[in-house]
């Protein structure tokens, strides 16, 4: 049973993904040695396909929980449900990753509550165990478990941060929006535009990236930039694309968005 925001997945082929450096080696050295893994980045820039793609690469299940204000650590852990007239106990996702030595995704963890954070504690050091209160358990990671998470350091305010003691529990790999060289292929594959027509599209986006913390709060993803490209190689005309896919989805403000066009209308003429 999946609660609400929960994905599980078994990999069988590795999906796309194009290393930036050494990331790839760090997750394997960090899984054989069960380590604890924490991705730092801004939104958008591969950190989940990074995931999806290692699991499938050693051949791992892979629970990926997307976190919010509202989960709880007993949505991550389970909890008696009723069923057919009877209570049972369902597991979470953290916890049907431990049983089943997978591994366990946990996308913007500073978004959960902070009961979540405690309950990561135990499985971040040497012990690799899950106390479940509720039925009295003390679950030893099985071979195989791996916890990952992630956040975007630029994006969290003073409320919404790891504390240095959960910090300092994880292997920790910094992640950014990858270079022109890197991303231009990546966007044509996965939209099938062409990469002489991608170039553009990646030269304005990290113009667009540039304006972070003036004009805007978040840079342009590449997962947008995929967007945009998939609108024109499907025949949509090159300046509605950017709009829908590029400049809408950055800001409702008026003013920045006109300022935002005049820079495609310089990119693209």
């Amino acid at each position: 049973m999946l609660m609400h925001g929960m994905i599980s997945v078994k990999g069988a082929e590795a999906p796309f993904y194009l290393p930036q450096g050494d990331e790839c080696e760090v997750f394997e050295l960090a899984h054989a040695n069960e380590l604890p893994l924490l991705l730092k980045g801004p939104t958008g820039c591969g950190k989940t396909r990074f995931v999806a793609h290692m699991a499938s690469r050693l051949g791992r299940p892979l629970h990926t929980v997307a976190c919010h204000d509202d989960l709880a650590a007993a949505d991550l852990i389970g909890r008696y449900l009723l069923k057919g007239g009877e209570t049972v106990w369902v597991d979470g996702p953290l916890t049907r990753a431990v049983r089943e030595g997978a591994i366990c995704y946990l996308d913007e963890v500073v978004e959960a509550r902070r009961d979540v954070t405690v309950v990561l504690h135990p499985l971040t050091d040497d012990r690799r165990i899950l106390p479940i209160d509720r039925t009295g358990e003390e679950l030893e990671a099985a071979p195989g478990f791996m916890l990952v998470a992630s956040y975007n350091p630029g994006y969290q305010n003073i409320l919404k941060t790891l504390k240095p003691s959960t910090r300092q529990r994880f292997v920790s790999l910094e992640f950014n929006f990858p270079r022109p060289e890197h991303e231009v292929p990546v966007v044509a594959r996965e939209s099938g535009l062409p990469e002489d027509r991608v170039r553009p599209l990646v030269r304005l986006a990290n113009k667009l990236r540039a304006l972070k913390g003036q004009d805007l709060e978040e840079g342009v993803s590449t997962r947008l930039v995929v967007y945009a490209a998939t609108l024109i190689q499907r025949g949509m005309p090159v300046e509605r694309a950017i709009r829908a896919a590029m400049i809408e989805p950055l800001t409702d403000d008026a003013d920045v968005k006109r300022g935002l066009l005049d820079l495609v209308t310089a990119v693209f003429g």
